[in-house]
């Protein structure tokens, strides 16, 4: 990407619960997943395109905005969305991501997740044209409607130290100390 684009590009965090529709070519939107699993949705011929969140595949939701966390919610309000931006439903395209087995001992939320989009989708009759479901541990989404380009990075916890850092030490008068 060139300096004059990375200049110009806007990030737009969309967080569990959330959604995010555009047909801006300088917007990426980004996301941190666990076991949530995040629907990258877009029209290719229009570049209306989006990305939503979720946390559990069903549920009840119970006040105003209770549902956006459940899957069932979330994946219409996006497709919904998209198509009053401009999108055609039968040119649709998603990318799945998310759904990772984040502890050993517990349910494995992360797996319902993916099974529930995946399964969601096929009964949609939208494609799912990539992503990344399941495994373990967390990823960070970068996405470009527009385009439809996607990155992911995993996130680990191995950068936290065991033990606390060495005290640092003062420096002289006009010294510059980087970290």
């Amino acid at each position: 990407m060139s300096a004059a684009a990375l200049a110009t590009e806007q990030r737009i965090h969309v967080g569990q619960g959330e959604h995010h529709v555009t047909s801006d070519p300088n917007v990426m939107l980004t996301t941190i997943l666990g076991s949530c699993v995040a629907m990258c949705l877009r029209d290719p011929d229009t570049g209306v395109g989006g990305m939503n969140h979720f946390l559990l595949p069903e549920g009840a939701g119970a006040g105003t905005d209770a549902g956006r966390r459940y899957g069932a919610y979330a994946m219409e309000l996006l497709i919904n969305d998209v198509l009053k931006a401009g999108a055609r439903r039968d040119r649709l395209e998603a990318k799945l991501f998310g759904g990772g087995r984040m502890f050993d001992s517990l349910r494995d939320v992360g797996l319902a997740n993916a099974d529930f989009a995946e399964r969601f989708l096929r009964d949609e009759g939208i494609p799912v044209v990539g992503g990344s479901l399941r495994g373990s541990g967390g990823r960070r989404l970068h996405y470009w409607p527009v385009s439809g380009r996607a990155l992911q990075r995993a996130v680990t916890d191995s950068h936290i130290p065991t033990q606390a850092p060495p005290r640092a030490q003062p420096v002289a008068s006009g010294a510059v100390e980087l970290f």
